[in-house]
């Protein structure tokens, strides 16, 4: 497995593998090519179909600037070797000098075709979680301190960087109002759950109210191209910083401890994302609301200090009922129905949590199993209701 750090990563949404993917090919074929005068970039697949919704288009002009870059939809083209797939070209006086196939793979990540060039080391050896609890059994450590057995020695610093970041993100959604940007004129939320109290409201309440608000506001700060943090892609990254905030909140964790669960978390994203995928367009919103849940569930499980029978069963839990989930943005934006999901698979996380303190020793499922049947769902959904804006929610007539 490649390092947590491409897990986690902070940068502009509204999406991981149509901005921030891309956004990293157009620079390195940029700085391959610096003496070009002019590229063209043609998208394919999901990235042509929902590419104008998520500002594709002007990430990558902005990526080339001041060179000129034209950008052309291939909607037409289905053979992909990647559900997220795009050839950038660069010209010198009208001749080409260059080209390249990209592929987004989710997160933030790229595969450049037939390239070593922008693929990252694998440096944990172990990529299953039976073979990491079982290391972490034996040396009688916590998966965070397996992390940090294999990581550098900037990687805590990183992860503090990254948790700083989330923080800022749940601030600055929680501060913002008015309308998403995108043409459906979307209200933003976080600031009315965030200040709106129930009359009587009882202690319960009020943590779904928060945890939600906490969701909503980072899910609105990515819609509006603002500052995030993957986790694991951009569409769900209001998912695991909302529920830690609120247990940092409510229990008075250190952002030290708040960072132990984080590296948890990024284990079996991680995890998820060797074996299985994070990535919409290849699987469906299981690969990333999924992801997030069980990630954010398995942080909440390692700040409690439960076993990791617990942490393992409480994650699994949290894909199980994720799957098939489709991805059926309207518009192709990352607004309806990805922000409520956000919230919604914050508040699942808590009660996997729950249930796994409880009945952990009835399982019958490993966490390993259903990261492949995950997989094994998404390659059987059928490509409409994978971040095509074609099916499902996403045929819905919003006025």
């Amino acid at each position: 497995m490649e390092s947590i750090k491409e897990l986690y990563k902070i940068g502009r949404g509204p999406s991981s593998s149509h901005t921030i993917g891309p956004e990293k090919a157009c620079l390195v074929f940029k700085e391959r090519n610096s003496d070009a005068d002019f590229f063209k970039v043609t998208l394919y697949g999901s990235l042509a179909k929902t590419g104008k919704g998520h500002g594709t288009d002007v990430v990558i002009q902005k990526a080339f600037a001041p060179c000129n870059c034209e950008v052309e939809f291939n909607c037409v083209e289905t053979v992909l070797p990647h559900p997220n797939t795009l050839e950038l070209l660069a010209f010198t006086e009208g001749e080409v000098v260059d080209s390249a196939r990209v592929f987004s793979i989710g997160g933030g990540s790229i595969v450049f075709e037939d390239s070593e060039e922008i693929q990252k080391e694998k440096i944990y050896n172990l990529c299953k979680f039976a073979d990491i609890a079982a290391y972490c059994e034996q040396k009688s450590i916590r998966l965070w301190e397996y992390a940090l057995e294999v990581e550098d020695d900037d990687f805590f610093k990183y992860m503090l960087y990254v948790w700083e970041a989330m923080k800022n993100s749940i601030k600055s959604g929680l501060a913002d109002s008015g309308t998403l940007p995108g043409g459906l004129e979307v209200q933003k939320k976080a600031q009315y759950l965030f200040s709106s109290q129930h009359i009587d409201e009882s202690a319960e309440t009020r943590e779904h109210r928060m945890v939600c608000s906490y969701a909503f506001a980072v899910g609105e700060q990515n819609a509006s191209g603002e500052r995030i943090v993957t986790a694991p892609t951009c569409g769900a990254a209001g998912v695991v910083p909302a529920v830690l905030l609120y247990q940092q909140e409510k229990h008075r964790f250190s952002d030290e401890r708040i960072v132990q669960a984080l590296i948890t978390a990024g284990i079996i994203g991680n995890i998820i994302k060797t074996n299985g995928s994070i990535s919409g367009a290849e699987c469906g919103c299981q690969a990333e609301i999924g992801s997030a849940c069980a990630m954010a569930a398995a942080a909440l499980a390692e700040l409690f200090g439960l076993s990791l029978d617990k942490i393992e069963y409480a994650a699994e839990i949290a894909i199980e009922h994720h799957l098939g989930l489709t991805c059926d943005p309207i518009c192709g934006l990352v607004q309806i129905p990805c922000i409520e999901r956000n919230a919604v698979a914050a508040m699942r996380a808590i009660n996997a949590v729950s249930l796994a303190s409880f009945l952990w020793n009835t399982r019958k499922i490993s966490f390993d199993s259903i990261v492949k049947t995950m997989k094994e769902t998404g390659r059987d959904i059928h490509t409409s209701y994978k971040e095509t804006s074609e099916a499902g929610l996403a045929k819905i007539n919003i006025q």
